[in-house]
């Protein structure tokens, strides 16, 4: 189960081709193939991507369109299609697909935004029904019986009356002559049997057993290795290079100026790595309006002033402040975050006259495609890129530049090249979480109402900055991306006002797990404990009064409260803080237990987590992604940032950029709602919590409000 294979257009082609010896299903609409068994445009509405196929020994391959980066797609959706195929789950192989248009068409392969399950759980059950249909009626033929008389069950179809049974590979010749039915019957899903269960990661094996291959393993025969020495300073430029140096050393090959910076050659890593060292560059620092992280924080504060673009207005919040019987108001800061994914950036290119092959550990591949056919000229099917497991993503591999690069020096030597980024190129060369400013007003009556609430979001624009190098298209200059969790703020109350000013800088920003969620989340959920500590409302019960509009908020808090004990003595001066947020569909509410010591050092002891992510496909998947994304969180919440020096990112590797520590670690309890809903997000949504309840805490246990991150002693025993 679960050999990881690779399939190049040629040999992908083939395969379907001799689907006389099996079935082989691909869905692909609006264009109707007899070959590939394609669904038409009148069936149903879905474009699954994805290929099922049955050999005669009766071994299922179902094939994975999203990068495996950790989060669990190559189970969690192979499982769906399983779970409509009624298959047995010890005769599946799961594939990588190929780079392909000619199967992807217009639909990206994109992956992130919590977007895999989401976004893929009617097409993957039709798929697998669709399977299962087929050979159900193949079955009929065979016994010459009606559909009512035979059942699916574990990889073979069931005769109700006599007992007898066919496997799934006996009737594959006979399904592949058939027709795709036009219309499907799914399962309920009160009768699932692999979907909601805890199935072993098809990937565990092979990461545990070393069989597993990274971009990092592959190596072809005369490859070469190449380091590339950047420019450290956003918007420098060369002003001298030396390499004679670097020439010396034994090993390196070649020294290629490209695109990006110097490209050091060599027979191996530690060649290149050590003929870069003995480069002399100096560097132009460039006209950088804001070289540091106080100066960029002045200009934050600036744009604040300004009138915002509205994402959102209801009522008359600036008449309604006025009648308040009193405002409170806040600012609340964070800064910019590395990636610092385990596998720095890294790809093998080889590149030919005739062809171009990549391996890359991407989550944009028909992106990469696009860009190595642009830039060797060469046409779509001679462009082919492997996607390996990745070594986490969080969003940096959406961005293709180290592809570039690494096709750049192949290109330049005609030769296959291996490039590797150190530590320090990841940490120095990101695209960064934007930092933000946040400045909220709310207004409250005596009687314990909270009658208006303002938000104002400043912020660099991923969409409209150094990404697409267009300014914003709107009128009004609104990112709404930037106001993911700020403008859907589900508190009932009635004025409400959301605006977005832009504070672009010379920083390449980027998507960051939970991107703009886990900022404004962070200033949400620390300003509502503000208000309800003003008003004297215990801070659960407060949100529980304005959130009766919203019956899934208001489960997960409460099941987090009860799990947590809220509200009970804690032992050994431990304090609780609580947040509640929604993000990419899921509901997510936690509570942190912490304590602080008298030097200020803050220590989280246990995190509750209450989830309602729809229809739970693969709980274990689940818990790990909260638990995941918590730790991810926590790294930014009492370590990490990234602050910039004469132009340059300061942070250099994880002396510097601190992760959370084992003894940091701490007790994560996640408990998963029962729903009933669609499967929504889970890669993401456990993250954007997690800070707003520690500076709670924090809150709780020091009566210092935390309001810029990471949480630093000095930012509030001062």
């Amino acid at each position: 189960m679960a050999e990881k294979v690779f399939i190049n257009r040629r040999d992908f082609i083939k395969t379907i081709s001799t689907a006389g010896a099996g079935l082989t299903l691909g869905f692909y609409l609006p264009f109707k193939d007899r070959l590939r068994a394609e669904v038409s445009r009148s069936t149903v509405d879905f474009v699954p991507n994805i290929w099922v196929s049955v050999n005669p020994n009766s071994q299922v391959t179902l094939t994975v369109s999203e990068s495996e980066m950790g989060q669990g797609v190559w189970t969690s959706l192979p499982m769906i299609i399983a779970e409509e195929m009624e298959l047995d789950w010890t005769k599946v192989k799961v594939v990588q697909a190929p780079v392909d248009e000619n199967y992807f068409g217009r639909f990206d392969m994109g992956t992130g935004g919590s977007s895999s399950i989401r976004t893929s759980w009617d097409k993957m059950r039709k798929a697998g029904a669709v399977a299962k249909d087929m050979l159900h009626e193949a079955a009929t033929i065979e016994w010459s019986v009606s559909k009512a008389d035979c059942f699916a069950e574990n990889g073979f179809i069931v005769h109700r009356l006599t007992g007898e049974k066919i496997s799934y590979g006996d009737l594959a010749h006979k399904a592949s002559m058939l027709d795709v039915p036009k219309s499907v019957q799914l399962k309920n899903p009160d009768t699932f049997r692999i979907i909601g269960t805890d199935i072993l990661r098809t990937d565990a094996p092979l990461k545990v057993n070393g069989t597993a291959q990274y971009a990092m393993d592959v190596n072809l025969p005369d490859m070469m290795y190449a380091s590339v020495e950047r420019c450290p300073y956003f918007g420098g430029k060369l002003k001298t290079v030396d390499d004679r140096d670097s020439k010396k050393v034994k090993g390196v090959l070649d020294i290629i100026e490209i695109e990006n910076g110097f490209a050091v050659v060599g027979t191996s890593t530690w060649a290149a790595l050590q003929g870069r060292k003995k480069l002399k560059i100096t560097w132009d620092k460039g006209s950088n309006k804001y070289p540091d992280s106080k100066s960029i924080s002045e200009f934050f504060k600036k744009r604040s002033r300004k009138r915002g673009a509205k994402g959102r207005n209801e009522g008359n919040v600036k008449k309604v402040l006025k009648d308040a019987d009193r405002v409170i108001e806040a600012a609340y800061e964070v800064p910019f975050q590395a990636h610092a994914t385990m596998e720095p950036m890294n790809c093998v290119v080889d590149y030919q006259s005739d062809q171009c092959q990549v391996w890359a550990p991407t989550q944009s591949p028909k992106d990469a495609k696009k860009r190595v056919r642009e830039m060797t000229g060469l046409s779509d099917e001679k462009v082919i890129i492997h996607v390996p497991f990745l070594g986490g993503g969080f969003g940096r591999r959406a961005f293709n530049d180290f592809i570039e690069e690494g096709v750049e020096v192949s290109m330049k030597l005609k030769k296959p090249v291996k490039l590797i980024w150190t530590r320090e190129d990841d940490m120095q060369h990101d695209y960064y979480r934007p930092a933000s400013r946040h400045v909220l007003k709310a207004g409250l009556m005596d009687n314990g109402e909270t009658i208006a609430w303002f938000h104002s979001v400043v912020a660099p624009s991923i969409f409209f900055g150094q990404m697409f190098k267009y300014p914003v298209p709107f009128k009004d200059k609104l990112d709404v991306v930037a106001l993911a969790g700020a403008k859907e703020v589900a508190y009932g109350i009635p004025n409400i006002r959301v605006e977005y000013t832009s504070a672009n800088t010379d920083i390449p920003v980027g998507w960051w797990r939970s991107v703009y969620d886990s900022q404004n989340a962070y200033a949400n959920e620390c300003f509502i404990d503000e208000l309800a500590n003003s008003l004297k409302i215990d801070p659960v019960d407060y949100r529980l009064r304005l959130l009766k509009q919203s019956p899934r908020h208001t489960a997960v808090l409460k099941q987090a409260a009860q799990e947590s004990d809220w509200g009970k003595p804690l032992k050994n001066n431990h304090h609780q803080g609580v947040s509640c947020h929604a993000s990419f569909g899921t509901y997510v509410a936690q509570i942190a237990e912490v304590s602080v010591n008298n030097e200020g050092n803050v220590h989280v002891h246990r995190v509750v987590c209450a989830v309602d992510c729809g229809q739970a496909v693969s709980p274990i998947t689940i818990k790990a992604q909260m638990e995941g994304s918590i730790v991810y969180g926590l790294s930014a919440t009492l370590n990490g940032e990234i602050t910039i020096e004469n132009g340059a990112v300061k942070q250099s590797n994880f002396h510097d950029f601190q992760v959370l520590r084992m003894d940091q670690m701490p007790t994560i309890d996640v408990h998963i709602i029962k729903s009933s809903e669609p499967p929504s997000g889970i890669g993401e949504p456990g993250l954007p919590p997690i800070a707003p309840a520690v500076a709670n805490a924090v809150f709780s246990a020091t009566g210092k409000r935390i309001r810029k991150l990471p949480i630093k002693a000095e930012d509030f025993l001062a």
